[in-house]
């Protein structure tokens, strides 16, 4: 038997659970009162009224527990996921601008988070909840609250294709997580599956893959942060690797690494709408202010593309040092930074002329890269170094570093708390202070 996640199933039954939930606690009360002969201790009474949720729920902040658990006593709630009256989400908190501009602060560590953890990304909401995807074989991507840094859910990959309109794959399939690109209202997250996993799927995907190696398409799966589930999944290419939206949130694109390919996605249907053809191994994607204008980089053929996604057009525009793979852009699409694995270098790109005007050596084989909120700075995982690197961007220096576990893969800075989070693939992450400390 398979059991739906469309979100109104998940809350038909959360509803069920709290109200079978009270009719215990009241049942329990009672034969209390006839046992017990009395009224309990203010402290016990606190402990019987207050229900439980069986999911994992965003914490409370310390000064309004008591305030909350007068509420729950007063009148259980149903949902496990709704906050006291009058307090913020944890998917709604709203960014807190930087004391000092990041070019004159020094990293702090302040954490350092294992448990249940493979982390082959990790991407901020920009509203309080971190997602990390664990790698592929873990299946499952993990969702931390960026203030308390606690877990706040576990998200298994396996899915009923079927609950979600997609026929030809009968039974439970998995999938295999790989990146996250959050919508900016903080709500969605869409995360690419490497390689899916049970019925009629074809060829399992792998790295050295080509276009005739007969690789299966895959998909992507769109995670609700308000009800803390899946509530969408929609097919892709072959090895879907990044993913980002449009500034508008009108389209997702997607860059598949079998296919050489790059999808567009209309994010109101959930339906690829378009294929762009690339080079091998297409990986870093962003897109300009206007929307139509997209930059993608051929990591095993050294190649960086300028896309038109009206015409669905690409034209390489510059031939890169080896292993081209992540890509930012800053002040307001002006400048392009590109990150080459192979070539140890990020190039800074006017994106007016699409050539290189500074680079930086940062560390042995720099691999994802994030922009601190004021773009001042860059953060970089060197991966075959076990460190990352903070780099000045108005003269690409490195004016910082830190070192970390091995192989480090993923970073992202979460301007709620403005702290830079890095995920080493062996099993933790760790979390930088970005303000507090001035160089």
């Amino acid at each position: 038997m398979s059991v739906s996640h469309a979100p109104e199933h998940v809350r038909r039954r959360r509803v069920v659970l709290g109200v079978l939930l009270v009719l215990v606690l009241a049942v329990g009360w009672g034969l209390s009162q006839v046992l017990g002969g009395g009224t309990a201790p203010a402290d016990e009474a606190g402990a019987q009224g207050t229900s439980g949720p069986a999911e994992a729920q965003a914490p409370a902040d310390e000064s309004d527990d008591e305030d909350t658990e007068a509420q729950e006593s007063e009148e259980p709630d149903a949902s496990s996921e709704e906050t006291a009256a009058g307090e913020t989400e944890i998917w709604q908190r709203e960014p807190v601008a930087g004391e000092h501009a990041s070019d004159t602060t020094a990293l702090e560590q302040v954490d350092y988070l294992t448990g249940g953890l493979t982390p082959k990304s990790v991407m901020a909401s920009g509203h309080g909840l971190m997602i990390a995807n664990n790698m592929m074989y873990s299946h499952t991507s993990t969702v931390f609250d960026s203030t308390t840094r606690e877990q706040v859910e576990v998200l298994q990959d396996e899915v009923d294709l079927a609950d979600y309109g997609i026929e030809g794959h009968p039974g439970l399939s998995q999938g295999a997580p790989v990146e996250a690109a959050w919508t900016d209202d903080g709500r969605y997250a869409y995360v690419s599956q490497y390689t899916m996993y049970g019925q009629n799927f074809g060829v399992e995907g792998f790295d050295a893959c080509t276009p005739d190696s007969g690789v299966g398409a895959s998909f992507v799966y769109r995670f609700d942060a308000e009800e803390m589930a899946w509530d969408q999944v929609f097919e892709v290419g072959a090895v879907p690797k990044y993913l980002t939206l449009t500034p508008d949130q009108k389209t997702l694109l997607v860059s598949n690494w079998c296919d050489a390919t790059l999808s567009v996605v209309d994010t109101e249907s959930g339906e690829e709408t378009g294929v762009v053809e690339l080079a091998a191994a297409p990986r870093g994607v962003v897109v300009m202010p206007d929307n139509t204008t997209a930059y993608v980089v051929a990591m095993y053929a050294d190649q960086l593309y300028k896309v038109d996604l009206a015409s669905g057009s690409a034209e390489v525009v510059m031939e890169t040092a080896s292993r081209p793979r992540h890509l930012n852009l800053a002040d307001e699409g002006a400048t392009l930074y590109l990150t080459t694995s192979g070539g140890n270098a990020i190039y800074k790109i006017d994106t007016a002329t699409d050539e290189i005007v500074d680079q930086v050596d940062p560390g042995a084989e720099p691999r994802s890269v994030t922009l601190s909120p004021d773009e001042s700075a860059l953060y970089v995982v060197n991966y075959n170094e076990a460190s990352i690197s903070k780099v000045r961007t108005s003269d690409m220096e490195v004016i910082d570093s830190a070192p970390v576990d091995a192989n480090p893969i993923g970073i992202d800075y979460d301007p709620v708390t403005n702290t830079v989070w890095v995920a080493c693939y062996g099993g933790s992450i760790y979390v930088f202070d970005d303000q507090s400390t001035l160089l």
